[in-house]
């Protein structure tokens, strides 16, 4: 009787052990499959082109062999910047299409919706292209890392240089009404104390708004010296455009999903961009102080090659370029454990890593400063 018993203890563990392929989900001798959703249409669109540079430099890898013996298989879908089209797909990608790990998933309201869900199913979400500060709790988020620095130091960034700049002056703050912008009027509350109640104004702006004209009016009207669009791209835009167009002169700083000289200022007008402040941790590819980076260089090389035709001038194509670097260090430094503990552990201790596009300046459009 004893025996009968210890068969079945041991056929029924037999049958409850996952084999090799369920232990590493996404994983084959071949292909791994890697998962991302990116707004490639919607009111975030424009930073929806950095799927396209990850897919392309992704293709690149392929290209060259892969990485340890194992082309990637990339999926990415479209979730039109819209939480519940991100849930959506995000179950697809763990459920149906199995894949071993999310890479560079773009946009906080998105991310925010699917972390737990990817928490509890085990699937590390790798390099997420948010600053919301709560991704950076390791605790809360065990299985996240980002790739942005957070929106509340960038926030605070911003509130030193202000105090500088401009030391007895008010400031306005036209922030994107989500934690995206929530951050970075949080920032400013922590970096001022006391003093933010009689030194800040702000208005906030919804996704679904057609404009953000009548808030640029209003925050004029408080006599603010200084303004800071904390959004995304579209709203930034049209933020620098009406301040041109009622003549107002504040010192106008947008974020750095809002940094791109081909994404927003080309669109708000170059002429009327002329001394906006952008904050950024990437070189201008436009800039000819970097034509002879060798970093750059080779940026140049890969659009020719992967991404003829865009607008070079398009900062989210060189960050896509940036995040497929990331990608493939990670990769590599997993070797041939491409388990999803040694993915988020290998992902947390990044050794000896460089991107040759990135920019330690600081930048003012047409100037350093």
């Amino acid at each position: 009787m004893l025996s009968k018993i210890r068969l079945g203890l041991i056929v029924l563990l037999a049958a409850n052990t996952p084999v090799l392929a369920d232990e590493n989900p996404g994983v084959t001798a071949t292909e791994v499959s890697i998962g991302a959703v990116f707004p490639f249409s919607g009111p975030a669109s424009a930073v929806g082109l950095t799927g396209k540079a990850v897919t392309a430099y992704v293709q690149s890898i392929n290209d060259r062999g892969g990485i340890n013996g194992r082309k990637i298989n990339y999926i990415a879908y479209d979730d039109a910047y819209s939480p519940p089209k991100a849930v959506e797909h995000v179950r697809k990608l763990v459920e149906s299409d199995g894949v071993a790990f999310m890479f560079s998933q773009l946009g906080t309201p998105g991310n925010t919706a699917t972390v737990k869900y990817l928490n509890v199913k085990g699937v590390p979400g790798i390099g997420i292209i948010s600053g919301s500060s709560k991704f950076t709790n390791v605790g809360d988020y065990p299985l996240t890392t980002t790739s942005l620095v957070s929106f509340e130091i960038e926030g605070k960034i911003y509130a030193k240089y202000l105090t500088k700049a401009l030391p007895s002056g008010k400031y306005a703050i036209l922030y994107q009404n989500d934690d995206l912008g929530k951050d970075y009027v949080k920032a400013f509350k922590s970096f001022l104390g006391r003093d933010f109640e009689t030194r800040v104004v702000t208005a906030t702006y919804e996704l679904s708004d057609p404009t953000i004209e009548s808030q640029v009016v209003n925050l004029r009207s408080s006599g603010a010296d200084a303004l800071v669009v904390a959004g995304t791209p579209k709203f930034a835009a049209q933020a620098i455009r009406k301040v041109a167009e009622i003549g107002w002169k504040p010192l106008l700083i947008v974020n750095y999903p809002s940094s791109s000289v081909g994404g927003v200022l080309k669109p708000a007008g170059l002429d009327k961009s002329v001394g906006v402040v952008a904050g950024t941790m990437l070189m201008d590819p436009t800039d000819p102080q970097w034509n002879e980076n060798s970093g750059m260089k080779t940026y140049r090389k890969f659009v020719e090659t992967y991404l003829p035709g865009i607008d070079i001038s398009d900062a989210n194509y060189l960050l896509g370029y940036a995040q497929g670097m990331l990608l493939e260090k990670i990769l590599q430094q997993c070797g041939d454990d491409l388990s999803r503990a040694n993915i988020i552990k290998q992902a947390r201790n990044l050794k000896d890593v460089s991107l040759p596009t990135a920019a330690l300046e600081r930048h003012k459009l047409g100037a350093v400063w």
